[in-house]
């Protein structure tokens, strides 16, 4: 099964999260994506977050393994990250970006992240080891249901086909 990563940006004072919001589904999440063959965990984080974000990072800490529990999702290596160098900007696979306070995260947050989000702030010494929560497929028809067009176009993605949206 692929493989992916996943990075958190907070600020200095770590009170806000970077979060982008994505062209092909308008809906915010923590930077991410697949990593290439041959690539190491770390670095694929390190450019995706680039990518995504346009900030040049350094790992500070690897906070998470999570494991699917179905196959709405793969198996994820979660980071901490720091700004080195940079200035936030959307670019190809991003529509926008922003800080966000952590106690007023967007409404259109996929659901896990916050969860995520909340296991950064344990810093625990230790690499967390879970199933990924809240993404069953009864979440899945819920969203289906009250969100037609966005789960049409995460069905799309999946299976390679990606729909440029304008912001």
């Amino acid at each position: 099964m692929e493989e992916s990563v996943c990075a958190i940006i907070f600020d200095k004072e770590k009170k806000r999260v970077l979060l982008i919001k994505r062209r092909d589904i308008p809906v915010w999440v923590l930077p991410g994506g697949g990593i290439e063959t041959g690539e190491e965990p770390e670095a694929a984080a390190l450019r995706e977050a680039e990518e995504e974000s346009g900030l040049k990072l350094k790992i500070i800490r690897k906070v998470a393994f999570y494991i699917p529990t179905n196959k709405l999702t793969r198996p994820t290596h979660f980071y901490e990250c720091e700004r080195v160098a940079g200035t936030p900007k959307t670019g190809p696979e991003t529509g926008a970006i922003d800080f966000f306070e952590l106690d007023a995260l967007p409404k259109t947050l996929v659901p896990f992240y916050k969860t995520w989000i909340d296991d950064a702030l344990l810093f625990s010494p230790e690499v967390l080891q879970k199933k990924i929560q809240k993404t069953s497929y009864w979440t899945f028809l819920h969203y289906l249901v009250c969100h037609p067009v966005l789960v049409i176009r995460f069905l799309l993605t999946r299976i390679g086909i990606h729909v440029n949206q304008k912001t």
